[in-house]
């Protein structure tokens, strides 16, 4: 028996991919990369906003062509079956089973039942979360690994559909990370990458206050060379926090901060906790207390009721910030979100124009404080080698997260390979990338 999986969305979304993989393995189910080799294909969906959930229909309708052939089941699993669950069955007679988020322990189930004929609807009562102990099959090179501190988020924004998708927090307690933390690192990973909806509100469900710093406390302890927090939100970016990842050196000097505008008034509409005024407070006491600091965040354009004004706020704002990286989207208007209805809907082509000054303006910031990095020292995390160019080497420095950001191009190194960690002297910066020598 063979199977072929497609995993779409996010580093969280890949966990839940990792685990079903895993489980799959333990069953005795071959994996292969081959759709036109695999009895079962399955795709792990995102529907975050309007253009993950077409990605996601027009994956499943392009795997639904090899059912043609050697193919008997395709199960579409993840947020667009938890969220659209009898109508996929419904308008896509392809499809034989979905499984929800809350479910994905149960693909052993939707496999036996889709190969006996029948199609199936698997979505569990509630969001669960793996433990140290779940197969789990990582896709992810050797030497970085995704961890899972907490699912679902407790946060309500107007614009977002998680919490309707992925229901209300539940945390990993800090033992069991720990534990799984340790193993990986027993494999050889040197990067830990510690992901959740909302890292900084960890814990507040099963021990009554945020616990990210006790988990960090405890992490920091295992044989790691890196550990580097995602999806920071800003309401709990506490000072004790800032100030163990200054003292901690495995902890990435990296804050991933997902501030959405810096309007208040769209920011009150987007039902943030935040105002301008305390985002520019924190910023400054990250910069002061944190040396060497890479600040990311995320934007919204186009937000209903988004006034030229507004807009002009936002990008003063990133002038005056120049935070290191910068993601840009427009607005989507996601069904169910209290957002959807709101009036004064901005036009797309208001939306795309505004995106298109903000990622303009962004690219300078970002050359310019690359390029600012000439002729210092970095070490980087090499990810392997260039394919056109064999004395050339890509890699990561603690300024750049896997994925999201840009590389270090190492030149005239014959002898680094994947999972080293290499010292580099930055020769030139550009607009995502930077090109530097490795010093022996």
């Amino acid at each position: 028996m063979k199977a072929g999986f497609v995993s779409l969305g996010c580093a969280k979304n890949l966990v839940d991919t990792e685990v079903m993989l895993g489980i799959m393995k333990s069953r005795g189910i071959e994996l292969t990369s081959n759709p036109a080799e695999a009895d079962i294909l399955i795709v792990n969906t995102c529907a975050f906003i309007l253009s993950a959930k077409e990605e996601s229909i027009t994956t499943i309708l392009n795997l639904a062509e090899y059912k043609g052939g050697k193919c008997r089941s395709l199960i579409v699993a993840g947020c667009l079956g938890q969220l659209y669950k009898r109508e996929l069955l419904d308008e896509m007679p392809e499809v034989n089973a979905v499984i929800g988020t809350g479910a994905w322990n149960r693909i052993m189930e939707a496999i036996a039942e889709t190969l006996s004929g029948r199609r199936v609807i698997l979505i569990g009562d509630k969001e669960i979360i793996y433990d140290s102990k779940t197969p789990r099959l990582r896709t992810t090179p050797d030497y970085t690994a995704y961890v899972k501190i907490a699912e679902g988020c407790n946060n309500r924004c107007s614009f977002c559909s998680i919490p309707l998708i992925r229901g209300r927090q539940i945390s990993r307690p800090i033992e069991d990370i720990k534990a799984e933390v340790e193993k990986l690192a027993g494999q050889g990973v040197k990067e830990i990458n510690l992901i959740a909806q909302d890292t900084t509100a960890y814990g507040t469900d099963i021990y009554g206050k945020p616990q990210l710093v006790e988990l960090l406390r405890e992490l920091v302890k295992v044989d790691v060379h890196w550990i580097r927090i995602l999806y920071a939100y800003p309401r709990r970016f506490s000072d004790e926090l800032i100030e163990l990842i200054a003292a901690e050196p495995k902890i990435c000097n990296y804050v991933d901060l997902p501030l959405q505008h810096a309007s208040n008034k769209i920011l009150k509409r987007m039902n943030r906790p935040d105002t301008r005024q305390s985002i520019e407070t924190l910023l400054k006491k990250i910069r002061a207390k944190i040396p060497g600091v890479v600040i990311r965040s995320t934007f919204i354009v186009g937000f209903p009721g988004e006034t030229e004004e507004d807009f002009l706020e936002l990008k003063n704002f990133l002038q005056e910030q120049r935070l290191d990286k910068v993601g840009i989207f427009t607005y989507s208007q996601e069904e169910n979100t209290s957002a959807y209805d709101f009036p004064d809907q901005i036009p797309e082509e208001v939306m795309q124009e505004r995106y298109h000054d903000l990622m303009s303006m962004q690219s300078l910031i970002s050359q310019q404080l690359n390029e600012e990095l000439e002729g210092r020292e970095l070490e980087v995390l090499i990810e392997g080698r260039d394919e056109e160019v064999s004395q050339v080497v890509a890699g990561r420095s603690y300024r750049d997260a896997p994925e999201v950001d840009g590389l270090v191009y190492i030149e005239n190194d014959g002898r680094s390979k994947a999972g080293d960690i290499v010292r580099v002297k930055v020769l030139a910066g550009f607009v995502y990338d930077i090109a530097a020598e490795r010093i022996d």
